[in-house]
């Protein structure tokens, strides 16, 4: 049996030992609670940074720079003495031993934190997965932002104007705020960048389409949903509702009513699915692969495992099929959980869970947005400077604030965004099928000058 290794350097705790997995907005806020006056707390994420989701699309239509929507964990944790951070991934729960496994090694816990977050859910068609471009970090955003440019500048090396539309084409799929906004953000970029980069295309044959099976927006009000499109449609995006996208190869999207769109670049934004871990028995997983939780957030059959925000599935009167997979539930949950925390280590009563719907945002460019607020409903240059203050507040960290309030200023008043850089990393050298022969043709002439040396020196004169 081979031996356990287990995390080096985390101490062995005092207190109870928390340990917390994901450093998103359920993760992180639990953090910053000041729990390590009653725990030893040890956070797990992937990353080394936690990533602001809601303006991902700007990011990916070169609004912002990924640094700008990207903050330190560590930094966060500075002036904490009882928190512990590494940099790894779980990849198993032992609630037998009350371990984690992670590639860096195991870890020993008395209390599980899972926040891991949701990931794009492709509906298990593997070939639109290979084929499609999904929004759900900062590298997925500056990989479209990349496809995007890439794509323009092939364009131009095409020589039939059929071959340039591939090019120039944008399907988007999913209606809610991640399409909406994105299709938005492209169709200012096609009114008001791309025509002085590219002024040898004819744009007039760009399309930017939004395909969604039902309606847009569908978890906002119906208002809201059909301002939305009307928004859109003025733009200049096809929106294309009733209709889903059931095939795409890279080049060809195949579509639910037997139609077809070729394009370069197709996004994927039609659903979420939970992040999970193995280890936990299927009993404990709903639909979506979210973890049934009571209204306390423990996980289903365990008292020492909680699970918060999109990977949680609370069934409550008001919400019979769980809370909306929002930031807002994330950080919601996590606050009610650090209380409860605090009351566990006094021997205090657990507080149930209630959740505050304090509405929802969502952009379609300039002066457009749509909202709907307890009580009432915004649209228009309102809605749209109450989503700008929104989420220039919720972005961690005062000079993050500062570079997007910049940055949104100057592409406000200038029509122009400053970041259409076109980045990729550096392949590492593979040499080629001739220089591996030539490699080995020197090689096996090395070797038999050696041996006819050391050959020589045996042979007597």
């Amino acid at each position: 049996m081979t031996q356990k290794t287990y995390i080096p350097n985390i101490p062995a705790p005092l207190k109870k030992r928390l340990v917390i997995v994901g450093g998103g907005f359920a993760g992180l806020k639990l953090v910053q609670k000041s729990l390590c006056r009653d725990f030893q707390i040890v956070l797990l994420d992937k990353n080394n940074y936690h990533q602001f989701q809601p303006l991902l699309y700007q990011v990916a239509t070169a609004g912002l720079e990924p640094s700008a929507i990207s903050f330190p964990l560590r930094k966060v944790l500075q002036k904490e003495e009882n928190i512990h951070f590494r940099v790894a991934e779980v990849l198993e729960i032992l609630p037998e031993t009350n371990e984690v496994k992670t590639n860096i090694g195991y870890l020993k816990y008395d209390f599980l934190v899972l926040a891991t977050g949701a990931d794009t859910n492709f509906f298990g068609q593997e070939i639109i997965e290979r084929n499609a471009l999904p929004m759900k970090s900062a590298s997925d955003a500056i990989l479209i932002r990349n496809t995007i440019l890439e794509n323009f500048e092939k364009a131009l090396l095409q020589e039939t104007p059929g071959e340039m539309e591939k090019y120039l084409n944008i399907a988007l799929v999913g209606g809610g705020p991640t399409g909406v906004e994105l299709a938005g953000a492209l169709a200012e970029m096609k009114k008001y960048i791309f025509p002085k980069d590219y002024p040898e295309l004819d744009l007039s044959k760009m399309r930017i389409v939004l395909f969604e099976s039902s309606n847009l927006l569908a978890a906002m009000s119906a208002h809201a949903s059909e301002l939305s499109e009307k928004y859109l449609e003025r733009m200049g995006v096809e929106v294309k509702t009733g209709i889903r996208v059931t095939g795409y190869d890279g080049t060809v999207a195949t579509l639910s009513d037997g139609s077809t769109f070729e394009t370069k670049t197709l996004v994927w934004a039609a659903g979420i699915k939970a992040n999970l871990i193995a280890g936990l028995p299927k009993a404990t997983i709903a639909r979506g692969g979210r973890l049934l939780v009571d209204r306390y957030n423990l996980t289903k059959g365990y008292p020492n495992i909680f699970a918060i925000g999109d990977l949680a599935l609370m069934e409550t009167p008001k919400y019979p099929n769980g809370h909306p997979q929002v930031a807002q539930t994330a950080i919601q949950q996590a606050k009610l959980l650090a209380k409860n925390m605090k009351r566990l280590a006094a021997g205090k009563e657990l507080l149930p869970f209630e959740y505050t719907n304090k509405g929802s945002l969502a952009t379609i460019g300039r002066n457009r947005a749509v909202a709907d607020l307890p009580g009432f409903k915004l649209r228009g240059f309102v809605a749209w400077a109450l989503w700008s203050i929104v989420h220039l507040f919720t972005i961690m960290g005062v000079k993050n604030r500062f570079f997007v309030f910049l940055n949104w200023s100057w592409n406000y008043f200038t029509y122009d965004q400053s970041l259409r850089l076109l980045i990729k990393p550096k392949a590492p050298y593979k040499p080629n099928e001739v220089e591996v022969s030539q490699d080995r043709a020197e090689s096996n002439i090395n070797k038999k000058i050696a041996a006819s040396k050391i050959i020589s020196t045996l042979t007597p004169n």
